[in-house]
């Protein structure tokens, strides 16, 4: 059991050799996040946003240029990842080809010298947990990936450590493993109970795993906060477009009096979105988010928001059809029922809920508003 703090954490690389000025590169900067303990902490954004740059940190495997590591109240910036009790799973399993299951679970022990029947007793246990008794005597190759990556799994968990680290662990399984995986490290957590940070680009990993979830972008926290509030009270535009799946559709609006008007639509504003849009000075241009699944196709839009474009793509998926509908120069994407006749060149009416749209600056993306919705202690924006 561990707390994980993270203080002003930053990772400067310095400028190539030959290369003139002061140039240097911040992967990471200003990182802040204290854990709680037995946590299950996701770091998620786009590919070289510094999440595993991050996670590395924690590890020991990447020095940090500023800040302090802390597990259990200790500073380990300097401490050596062997020293630091923490057990880290790799997107690669890295399993040792030539050794069978056991002696690859084993194998951190042994160097350890630890006594062989608490060896034996650690590896079964591991074993029994990941459902992979049956295969310890095979060697890597006989496995397949979900089995390899169970292996993975075992050899950090019979070191016992005080934090586990998983870096993209699943990203080289399909799609039906991934799902089966990412539930067994979910269970597993439950059953363990041991702080774990997990890094993804998958933001549906992120949502579904994660206790609390970081969002990163170019190296800085965008949003720490539940999945929900994520979801459902994102901190700037990107967070808004980041999490979800399909991602929330932005347009751009004017305000004329009561009412958002752009390409194709028109929002009535209801007395929260007037007062976000009138909180430190009169806007009159702002971006309108409006996620899929709070489109509907409609005859008339009685009061509501309303939005008129042409049918370019049709996706059928079973429970539900996606829709891309073209409003002027803007591509929405509307969530339909699965039953609905409808058909590509089609012009298509959908209407909205006022209060299900989200209002953004223009200049710098930041919520508009927010304030206004209760606070949540789990929050922290530094976007």
């Amino acid at each position: 059991m561990a707390i994980v703090e993270l203080k002003g954490v930053a990772k400067r690389y310095d400028s190539a050799p030959g290369r003139k000025g002061n140039d240097h590169a911040n992967a990471v900067e200003d990182f802040n996040l204290t854990t709680k303990d037995g946590e299950f902490v996701v770091l998620v954004g786009p590919s070289g946003c510094g999440k595993s740059t991050t996670m590395r940190m924690i590890a020991g495997l990447e020095h940090n240029t500023a800040g302090e590591i802390r597990i259990n109240g200790k500073d380990v910036s300097n401490v050596e990842p062997r020293d630091r009790d923490i057990a880290m799973v790799f997107q690669s399993y890295a399993l040792y080809p030539h050794m069978s299951v056991y002696h690859n679970m084993a194998f951190a022990l042994e160097l350890k010298k630890t006594p062989k029947d608490e060896v034996k007793q650690r590896v079964q246990e591991a074993a029994r947990i990941l459902d992979i008794e049956h295969l310890l005597d095979r060697k890597p190759r006989a496995l397949s990936g979900g089995q390899r990556q169970r292996v993975a799994l075992g050899r950090a968990l019979v070191r016992q450590p005080q934090v586990f680290l998983m870096d993209e662990p699943l990203s080289n399984l399909d799609a039906r493993l991934r799902v089966e995986m990412r539930a067994e490290i979910t269970r597993l957590h439950r059953r363990l109970g041991v702080t774990t940070f997990y890094v993804t680009h998958d933001q549906t990993e992120a949502m579904t795993m994660g206790q609390r979830i970081v969002v990163m972008r170019d190296g800085r926290i965008q949003q720490i906060d539940t999945p929900y509030n994520l979801y459902e009270r994102p901190v700037n535009r990107f967070v808004a477009g980041f999490i979800g799946t399909p991602s929330m559709n932005f347009l751009q609006a004017d305000r004329q009096g009561d009412t958002l008007k752009g390409e194709g639509f028109s929002c009535p504003l209801n007395p929260r979105q007037q007062a976000a849009l009138e909180g430190g000075g009169q806007r009159s241009r702002c971006w309108l988010g409006i996620r899929p699944e709070h489109l509907h196709q409609v005859e008339e839009s009685g009061g509501r928001g309303r939005l008129e474009g042409v049918i370019e793509v049709i996706e059928p998926l079973g429970p539900v059809t996606m829709a891309q509908v073209r409003a002027g120069e803007t591509l929405i994407t509307a969530q339909l029922a699965a039953h609905l006749d409808v058909r590509i060149g089609d012009v298509l009416t959908l209407a909205f809920d006022p209060d299900h749209v989200h209002l953004f600056d223009i200049e710098s993306d930041r919520t508009l508003g927010l304030e206004a919705y209760p606070a949540t202690s789990s929050a922290q924006a530094t976007a």
